[in-house]
């Protein structure tokens, strides 16, 4: 009787197990890495999907630092210095949090690297500020993403595309 509890448990356990590691996160960790001219570039972020909401401008409002993704701050890395929009920024690790807007957005490079969201965001703590125009995209973009450019980083996310503009 006591084999049969144990290997009933056991069973339980095994399929348990299997359940729960088939369950998709919401916002699934993302990694994009590549290089810009010489400098080698990484990214780590999460990728929250619409799921039938209003994002950008809805969720995530026009005028309000946004982490750029989901759960922990976006990250951004450099190894070595690069300029963004014709700023310098040195080789090192950043939060990367955006302001959207409809007609402009704030690209924002901030020295506090490991932050969970928004919660914590310290404007004086900025590294860099650089301002840029969205455009639209041609298809409605379910999952934001992050992507390398040949000399830019790009974020797609509803109908919204952002970028800005890096150089090594």
């Amino acid at each position: 009787m006591k084999r049969i509890t144990f290997l009933m448990l056991a069973i339980a356990t095994v399929i348990s197990s299997v359940v729960v590691a088939q369950d998709k996160p919401l916002s699934p960790p993302a990694t994009v890495e590549g290089k810009i001219g010489a400098a080698n570039v990484k990214i780590v972020y999460s990728q929250p999907s619409a799921r039938g909401r209003k994002m950008l401008g809805g969720k995530e409002p026009y005028g309000q630092v946004w982490r750029t993704g989901a759960n922990e701050a976006t990250t951004i890395e450099f190894d070595k210095a690069v300029k963004i929009e014709g700023k310098d920024v040195p080789a090192g690790k950043y939060s990367l949090f955006t302001i959207p807007g409809e007609n402009e957005w704030t690209i924002i490079l901030n020295k506090e690297a490991k932050q969970w969201g928004a919660y914590k965001y310290n404007e004086k703590d900025d590294l860099l500020r650089v301002k840029v125009k969205p455009t639209k995209t041609p298809n409605f973009v379910e999952t934001f993403n992050i992507a390398l450019g040949k000399d830019e980083v790009q974020l797609k996310w509803e109908n919204t595309a952002v970028a800005f503009k890096v150089k090594a």
